[in-house]
């Protein structure tokens, strides 16, 4: 057992040391060094699936959870996915993505100001102007070629998540909108027409598309990459396979509801919570934190805690193995429903 101050990095001692040159590796789940310059491999899928996802069945879900997931590839609908926080609303989403080969999943985190045009598309008209400022002085203002030109608007257009995902493919992109709860009222209803349709519309490429070279733009993606963009109209040949997730903090309009096929996450159980550890941390974590995933469970019964939480404890407690381990683990999982 190490000593008390042995796994402490920050001393409080107000003298610069080397501590730093002994800090472990990251938790798996916070482990970001697989992100290459170009953006790709962004390491995503190992954080939300476990490093040692091959020693777990976590990601095989009950009969339930089955059926509803595969009645959403069948009748090609969205998931609404509710449970709490922690519960794997999000980690489903990688889960069909990596099983079925369906390339990285396209994420759009809601936030209170988020809005359909956000995950449509964006249309950087100052950046446009600016260049088209720029060619003029140099003296090439007009030229087809030159920044700015009409031949070069989709250098100026990015979209979003779901638009990249309503792009045509052959076979359907995974697309997560996460915590749709927190939206502003009006995003829920705002979402029906584009569900329901699969496609949508770029009105600044449509009112030139008869000056464009076949009326054809090439914009930018969410992934990064350049997709071609016909008349103005991203249009989708396989629905995508959209996971909208929630953690019940407000009810949704029936319009959305009817169009959706709900899921709901109960609270995962001994087994299940010790295959989670032993998918992101491996065998052994996941024997020596069971105690601390039996005080879990117990918590949980009464308490609003995520299962984050207690794959903190165990990594903490298990890499720097404080004396204080009970002491340590409870002060990482605090319960997320305590008045303020």
């Amino acid at each position: 057992m190490t000593e008390p101050s042995e796994w402490l990095i920050y001393r409080g001692a107000g003298e610069p040391h080397d501590g730093m040159s002994r800090l472990p590796p990251p938790p798996p789940w916070r482990d970001f060094s697989g992100r290459d310059a170009a953006g790709a491999g962004d390491g995503s899928r190992d954080r939300r699936l476990g490093a040692y996802r091959h020693l777990a069945e976590l990601h095989r879900p009950g009969a339930e959870e089955l059926e509803m997931i595969n009645a959403a590839l069948y009748l090609r609908r969205p998931l609404l996915v509710t449970g709490s926080p922690g519960a794997g609303k999000s980690t489903l989403a990688h889960s069909v993505a990596y099983e079925l080969g369906l390339g990285d999943v396209l994420r759009w985190s809601v936030v209170s100001r988020s809005t359909l045009q956000d995950g449509l598309y964006h249309y950087d008209a100052i950046a446009r102007l600016q260049d088209v400022q720029i060619a003029a002085q140099g003296g090439h203002g007009g030229e087809a070629g030159s920044p700015g030109a009409v031949e070069a608007i989709g250098s100026y257009i990015r979209l979003g998540p779901l638009g990249t995902a309503l792009l045509p493919s052959d076979t359907p992109r995974v697309l997560l909108i996460d915590e749709l709860d927190k939206s502003d009222i009006d995003l829920p209803n705002d979402l029906l027409n584009v569900l329901e349709e699969g496609e949508f519309e770029i009105p600044e490429l449509q009112r030139i598309a008869d000056r464009l070279p076949g009326g054809e733009a090439e914009v930018l993606t969410a992934d990064g990459t350049k997709a071609t963009v016909r008349d103005g109209r991203v249009r989708c040949r396989a629905f995508p396979f959209v996971v909208l997730t929630s953690n019940g903090e407000r009810d949704f309009p029936a319009p959305l509801m009817r169009r959706c096929i709900h899921l709901e996450l109960g609270r995962p159980d001994h087994n299940r919570l010790a295959t989670f550890v032993r998918a992101h941390l491996g065998d052994e974590a996941a024997r020596a934190g069971d105690d601390l995933i039996a005080r879990f469970l117990e918590r949980s019964r009464s308490e609003l805690l995520a299962t984050d939480q207690l794959l903190n404890a165990i990594y903490l407690t298990d890499a720097a193995a404080p004396p204080s381990r009970d002491r340590l683990a409870d002060l990482l999982v605090q319960r997320l429903d305590r008045p303020r």
